[in-house]
């Protein structure tokens, strides 16, 4: 019975209150289930995007005495095949094509052997891009030396047997070059063999009758793989994915026992989601776990703005003869109310958002998944309901007497932990982890070469934990010393609002400074967890599109195949087309340094710099502008990447002598030239060993002006768009890529998934909780005032007095909330970017701040923090003695 009265009491009386610490639980359950879901559903999706993106899963070559036909019945007897198909390979001495009375002739090349049905089973392979049919086809760079066609013939060599002549059907490109032509049964780690220059393909049976007697005589220059394609009923989670798959590969190479090897392409895409997976995890820990904390830190500070009442009622029930364990039930009652509440609501707000924004309750996630997030949530909404109410009503029934719970007067005590700065300590020991974990050469995530598992920098948490920690005490420690020590300036602030009254103001503040300074805390707190996340969502987007641009270097690229002469005019016959912007010529050259070949890129410093993304943080030694500038003030300068100034020792200044080949006498010859700067990046170029030059000077010295590459940016029209233009208007022979297809091929599975989803669904909440923080702890703590007010009224004071107390206290509490927690925000989001760098690709050079964000979470609290002073001051409005009587 006393169970059933206390809940209607607590229904009836403290409804208001039970529903606002169920606010904060229903934060909590649906962040956490929120982002539980959505990082299964992503890892799922990474996996998927993964299998995608091969066309062909395992590459199985033949050995050399081996029976095909043996190793294809191995491979079907126990692996999960869905289809393998043979493939020969025939090297050739070179390729011929002959037009009136000129002969062009390639190098080394592969002739390739497909199977009838071969392009239906393995799309992804192959693109045509003039022709068609299934008879001879050539790739699109052959194509370009030969200057062939469809329908011309080309002649192809054997060695030590006559040539033969085949007639083009189509030509095509090879997306997955790299991967049809790898060193199959390579070491881990080993240097990947670049695909050969010159390629054509043939149907099965005539590429039998042109290379049978060529394997007859030279049978190292032949050989047969089988192209398979595994069944993808595969885990969802991408490293269990990628265990199976190469646990699979492991077992198929046993039971060949020798006669095959297996190339396992499927297993290095998911290698390398894994890692995108257990990126993706590492966000959600260092951006989604700090806001499901704020919400049960909100939750408790809900329940402890009671906590004076909730002690004196707990104590006229001992009073009145109620037993420890009887009292210990009421609270249990009070929370588990308030926790099933904060948890049916919290799960419903979390499929609410799915539904709306992700088009599933679960996110996309499985069914099991989903609701095992949905229980641990649950779990965690009751254990924080249970800390916010059951702890410390157990803790006051046995560390407080009767008569000292029902006393009402009392100063507040220092506590223990700042005597001893712990919040400082907290910060040092921050600022001594994330130095000794963001060294150089620090990865957060760890992949061993040729090992299956990863690891993880577990240290790299401690920075950004002991920060969050160490920020909260020292907000509440400035807030503090503010309204202890600080009552001169409060009455100074509080003069405009408070007028004569400014001194009470102050002192009151100083007096009720627990309830202000736990107040400002936690709107501290709530700051630095929008300003954290946006900030790192946004420097995320920006830096995606950075890297976009050095993969591709412009919206649009057009590349001239290797020996062609496109004049700089070409530019003007692309600006031509529709949808484009603006064409910047970029040539690309081959230079010896010394006995090693590397690329050149000439540009025209004058224009490079605002035609593609070229960020300083590609530079060493000075700012983008300032050293391309360089290359027009001394056209001799040169821009070295940081490898090559290491190999050959160089200092700014030195003399360095590139041998370039010279269109008129088709020679190699020397060119000298001065480095000027080091360039560690630059669109198009390689990751490695590369030069950045003047190009009117390389032109001049070398007698060619031909242009290798033209960056083209469009004028607001779809990159795809204007690329098939492009493509129609220049022909197959030449390369062209966009922005958006090449961010799709190249990037990450984490970037594929975006960022987006996660901030979605956290700046959410970010803004829920700086509403929740300022207006509902502010309202609160007023009320539990009301009795301070109606005395007060009673005294003679009238309501625009009392309106002062509460403005002052307003301002203050979002100034100093504001403040501290914009501060701590942007040092955590320094620290965030620092410890994350592995997600960035190239590093940000700086973070971009979302303005437009950060304004409607201050416009939204200003509004809370209003809405909580007028709600206040209407309450002081009510007859006093109405008031004293409720109490």
């Amino acid at each position: 019975m006393l169970t059933l009265i206390w809940l209607r009491g607590l229904l009836g009386r403290r409804g208001g209150r039970l529903a606002a610490a169920a606010l904060g639980i229903t934060f909590a359950v649906a962040l956490l289930a929120a982002l539980g879901s959505f990082l299964e559903a992503s890892k799922a999706t990474m996996t998927q995007r993964a299998i995608q993106q091969v066309a062909v899963d395992w590459q199985v070559e033949v050995q050399s005495g081996a029976n095909p036909a043996a190793v294809l019945a191995g491979l079907r007897s126990g692996s999960p095949v869905a289809a393998a198909m043979p493939v020969g390979y025939a090297a050739t001495p070179g390729l011929t094509a002959t037009h009136g009375a000129t002969t062009l002739t390639t190098g080394a090349g592969m002739v390739l052997g497909l199977p009838p049905g071969y392009q239906t089973k393995f799309p992804g392979e192959l693109r045509y891009l003039d022709g068609s049919g299934n008879g001879v086809l050539i790739a699109q760079q052959t194509a370009a030396n030969l200057h062939a066609a469809v329908g011309d013939l080309v002649s192809i060599a054997r060695a030590g047997l006559n040539p033969v002549q085949v007639r083009v059907s189509a030509i095509i490109d090879l997306p997955q070059a790299d991967s049809v032509f790898q060193k199959v049964g390579a070491v881990a780690g080993a240097q990947p063999q670049a695909p050969p220059d010159n390629v054509l393909l043939l149907p099965s049976a005539q590429w039998h009758q042109v290379f049978d007697p060529l394997a007859a005589r030279h049978p190292d220059q032949v050989k047969t793989q089988f192209h398979v394609r595994l069944a993808h009923n595969l885990p969802s989670d991408p490293a269990v994915a990628y265990t199976t798959v190469t646990a699979a590969a492991s077992n198929a190479e046993a039971r060949l026992a020798g006669a095959g090897l297996v190339g396992n392409n499927l297993g290095a895409a998911l290698g390398a989601a894994r890692e995108d997976a257990l990126y993706a995890q590492m966000l959600f820990l260092f951006l989604g776990a700090p806001g499901a904390v704020l919400a049960g830190v909100l939750t408790i500070m809900i329940a402890g703005s009671g906590s004076d009442r909730r002690r004196r009622e707990q104590a006229l029930l001992r009073a009145r003869g109620a037993t420890a364990r009887q009292v210990l039930r009421l609270a249990a009652i009070e929370a588990l109310v308030a926790g099933l509440a904060g948890c049916i609501a919290g799960l419903g707000l979390a499929a609410a958002i799915g539904k709306v924004a992700f088009g599933s309750p679960s996110f996309g996630a499985g069914a099991a998944t989903a609701a095992v997030w949905a229980v641990s949530a649950a779990v965690a909404g009751l254990l924080i309901a249970t800390a916010a109410v059951l702890i410390p009503a157990w803790r006051d029934q046995r560390a407080t007497t009767v008569t000292g719970a029902r006393r009402v007067l009392g100063r507040p005590r220092r506590a223990t932990w700042m005597r001893y700065g712990l919040d400082f300590w907290l910060l040092l020991g921050s600022a001594g982890v994330f130095y000794a974990t963001s060294r150089t050469g620090y990865q957060l995530v760890l992949v061993p070469e040729g090992l299956p598992t990863l690891s993880v920098n577990y240290w790299a948490f401690a920075g950004p934990a002991l920060f969050w920690a160490g920020a909260a005490l020292l907000c509440w420690r400035v807030t503090d010393l503010l309204l202890s020590r600080g009552r001169p300036l409060l009455a100074r602030i509080s003069k405009p609002l408070a007028g004569s009254l400014s001194g009470t103001v102050a002192a009151s503040m100083s007096r009720q400074r627990r309830i202000i300074t736990r107040t400002a805390t936690l709107l501290a707190l709530a700051v630095v967890f929008a300003a954290s996340t946006s900030i790192f969502d946004t420097t995320y987007r920006a830096q995606a599109r950075v890297d976009a641009l050095l993969t591709n270097g412009a919206d649009v690229t057009v590349t001239e195949s290797p020996g062609a002469q496109a004049p700089p005019s070409t530019a003007k016959a692309i600006a031509d087309v529709p949808g484009v912007g603006s064409v910047e010529p970029l040539q690309h050259r081959f230079a010896y340094v010394g006995a090693d070949l590397q690329d050149l890129y000439g540009v025209r410093p004058s224009t490079v710099t605002d035609a593609t993304g070229l960020q300083d943080a590609y530079f060493s030694g000075g700012s983008a502008r300032q050293l391309i500038s360089l290359l027009a003030k001394r056209p001799d300068s040169i821009l070295v990447s940081a490898e090559t100034v290491r190999d050959f020792q160089l200092n700014p200044g030195d003399l360095l002598r590139l041998r370039l080949q010279d269109a008129r006498s088709g020679q190699l010859i020397t060119v000298p030239f001065h480095y000027v700067g080091i360039v560690k990046e630059f669109p198009t170029a390689p990751r490695d060993s590369f030069f950045v030059a003047n190009a009117s000077y390389v032109a001049t010295r070398t007698g060619n002006s031909s242009v290798g590459e033209f960056l083209v940016n469009t004028d607001g029209t779809a990159p795809p768009v204007v690329a098939s233009r492009l493509r129609a208007a220049l022909g197959p022979t030449v390369g062209i890529t966009d922005i958006v297809t090449s961010r799709r091929v190249v990037a990450s599975t984490l970037t594929a998934v975006d960022l987006s989803g996660l901030t979605k669904v956290e700046l959410s909440f970010a803004v829920a909780l700086a509403v929740s923080a300022t207006a509902l702890l502010l309202m609160l703590g007023f009320v539990e005032r009301r009795r301070t007010f109606a005395l007060a009224r009673v005294l003679g004071a009238h309501p625009r007095q009392l309106g002062g107390f509460v403005w002052c206290e307003v301002l203050v509490t979002g100034v100093t909330g504001a403040v501290l927690g914009a501060t701590a925000g942007w040092l955590l989001s320094q620290m965030l970017v620092k410890v994350l760098t592995g997600v960035f690709d190239p590093p940000p050079a700086h973070l971009s701040v979302p303005w437009a964000y950060i304004g409607v979470v201050a416009g939204l609290a200003i509004a809370g923090l209003i809405i909580a002073a007028l709600t206040a001051i209407r309450s002081a409005r009510r007859p006093p003695l109405t008031v004293l009587r409720e109490l």
